[in-house]
């Protein structure tokens, strides 16, 4: 059931839903960035392909009233990395998540795509490359590929079939363009194929020209 706010409360992270008469149909879901919430990305749908079925994650912890994160970042100066445990923690629920939603769309595993920014784009390599068969693509907006997920993640005939979009600014002063180019080379390496969009100018955010790319991508990937 749906609170007064439109939050669904019914699998194991609260959502969002916008969702199709029909069923079977693809299932797109966005995570979030650090200090937001399920609001931020779920407009992003009404750029998007019109009857797929669209759910937007609330993080499960707090940073603020209103604001919510999917892990801790590691203090220092050095790389984003974040906290083991909570990382482990939050790439189960989400597994869970996944397969739960999978049941009540009636969707396939490889019609359902992840569509994280920043911290939600790292939860979405945690979740898709740990989980490569739960999944049929990932996005990657804004995001990192974490040291502990690159060094545990082996070459795979399932991982090497998962399609990925890589979308980074140029002038980001959070995540560096760099962290998308090293994302790239590490899954290039695993035997991927991702799709890398660098946008001059661009800083910490999604332009319209991204969401054009994405919405390109998804047709590509979910054709047939």
């Amino acid at each position: 059931m749906a609170g007064p706010d439109g939050l669904q409360h019914d699998l194991p992270v609260p959502y969002l839903e916008q969702a199709s008469a029909t069923a079977g149909q693809p299932l797109v879901i966005f995570l979030h960035g650090f200090g937001s919430n399920e609001d931020d990305l779920f407009s992003l749908r009404e750029q998007l392909p019109a009857g797929y079925n669209y759910l937007s994650l609330r993080a499960p912890l707090d940073v603020e009233p209103g604001a919510y994160k999917w892990f801790t970042r590691k203090p220092g100066e050095g790389d984003y990395d974040g906290v083991t445990e909570q990382l482990a923690d939050s790439q189960r629920l989400l597994g869970q998540f996944i397969t739960q939603a999978q049941a009540k769309y009636h969707t396939a595993a490889n019609k359902v795509i992840l569509v994280g920014f920043s911290q939600g784009a790292i939860m979405a390599y945690e979740v898709g490359l740990r989980r490569p068969g739960s999944v049929g693509g990932i996005a990657a907006l804004s995001g990192s590929l974490l040291p502990v997920l690159h060094a545990e993640i082996k070459p795979s005939p399932a991982l090497a079939r998962l399609p990925v979009f890589i979308g980074h600014g140029t002038d980001d002063p959070q995540l560096p363009v760099k962290d998308a180019a090293a994302a790239d080379q590490v899954l290039r390496g695993l035997g991927l194929q991702p799709q890398l969009h660098v946008y001059p100018g661009m800083v910490h955010t999604i332009s319209g020209v991204e969401v054009k790319d994405l919405r390109a991508w998804l047709a590509q990937v979910l054709a047939g």
